[in-house]
């Protein structure tokens, strides 16, 4: 059983996948590859001066391995509840987990197919978004959103910190505590 599933690997999915793994919390990442980011050129994003959406989906992917998230391709096509938390299944396997992080970008499809409440975009092309409140959760305990799919702006350095954001909220929850994770400068 993994302790988070995160549905995309864009800014908001990798970022939170880099927080969860790094917290320790076992992590899987399920990424279609579709990641509207992945035809982005990028300058405006804190600390780095360019760098083009490819990779900088890769760079994430690479730091969230790093710390131990499993990633792998695949498209999810159903979220059911279980008696410990969820069953998650793809295109070709299904997983137990414990607490689901939707990082779909635009696409809200299995959102609504699971049973999230959705409501109108506000940004530029994103036609529906899922209801969730400022912690990331959703109205089924235990399923989070991030990123566009949850409401704020699409500019990747935005859809990056959100993930951090849903990700620290889930990782206070299972810890019972505020989870905070502050690296310090090696001499």
């Amino acid at each position: 059983m993994f302790d988070v599933l995160v549905i995309g690997a864009g800014p908001a999915g990798a970022s939170a996948a880099l927080f969860t793994a790094k917290a320790g919390k076992k992590t899987l990442v399920v990424d279609n590859d579709k990641s509207v980011t992945k035809r982005a050129w990028i300058e405006n994003h804190y600390g780095v001066k360019e760098i083009t959406g490819p990779d900088l989906v890769e760079i994430g992917k690479k730091q969230a391995r790093k710390f131990g998230a499993e990633i792998i391709q695949a498209t999810v096509t159903n979220i059911s509840k279980t008696n410990d938390g969820f069953k998650v299944e793809t295109d070709s396997d299904q997983y137990e987990v414990k607490h689901v992080i939707v990082a779909t970008g635009m696409l809200a499809d299995l959102a609504e197919k699971a049973g999230l409440n959705t409501k109108p975009g506000t940004e530029p092309r994103v036609k529906t978004i899922l209801d969730v409140d400022a912690s990331g959760k959703t109205n089924v305990d235990g399923i989070w959103a991030a990123g566009t799919i949850a409401g704020v702006s699409m500019h990747t350095i935005i859809t990056a910190g959100d993930g951090a954001k849903v990700a620290i909220n889930i990782i206070s929850e299972i810890n019972g505590e505020r989870y905070v994770d502050h690296d310090i400068l090696k001499s």
